[in-house]
């Protein structure tokens, strides 16, 4: 018998390939949700983190939702422009933006509390394996060398 051996380029034998498959399908399941609230799944991954916080400095937001600054500015610049969010350099430091939710985009909050339960109600998983799921994906994410 013979190893095949392209078996480490095979489709079917890469991590990789079911978990980018399977956020594409995630974030097309969020779709409808957010096209109700006028979002992208970026800007409302974005949205969480600010109805958390109310405020946060870009490279803050960047590192949270694992972004960098060529993608999050645009997409506070959309924010901007629909009324949810400001942006103000720091004073103690020009380079240094800080972005914090308006009162337009505190009221979103309301109409986005319900989009976490139409998910798991169309991802068919037991609470545990989601839980674990979430502790196998934090696990690879929490990896430095993965981060650099």
């Amino acid at each position: 018998m013979s190893k095949d051996k392209y078996a480490p380029i095979r489709l079917k034998n890469q991590l990789c390939f079911p978990l980018y498959a399977c956020s594409k399908e995630i974030v097309r399941r969020y779709k409808p949700y957010l096209d109700e609230l006028n979002l992208t799944y970026t800007q409302y991954i974005a949205m969480m983190v600010l109805w958390e916080k109310g405020a946060v400095n870009v490279t803050e937001l960047g590192r949270e939702l694992y972004l960098d600054s060529g993608t999050l500015t645009p997409l506070l610049k959309k924010l901007e422009q629909k009324g949810y969010v400001t942006r103000e350099r720091m004073e103690n430091d020009e380079r240094a933006v800080r972005v914090s939710i308006t009162e337009a985009g505190e009221a979103l909050k309301d109409q986005a509390l319900t989009i976490p339960t139409k998910i798991s109600e169309c991802i068919d998983l037991t609470p545990e394996e989601g839980q674990m799921l979430y502790q196998v994906l934090y696990k690879i994410l929490k990896q430095e060398d993965i981060l650099e």
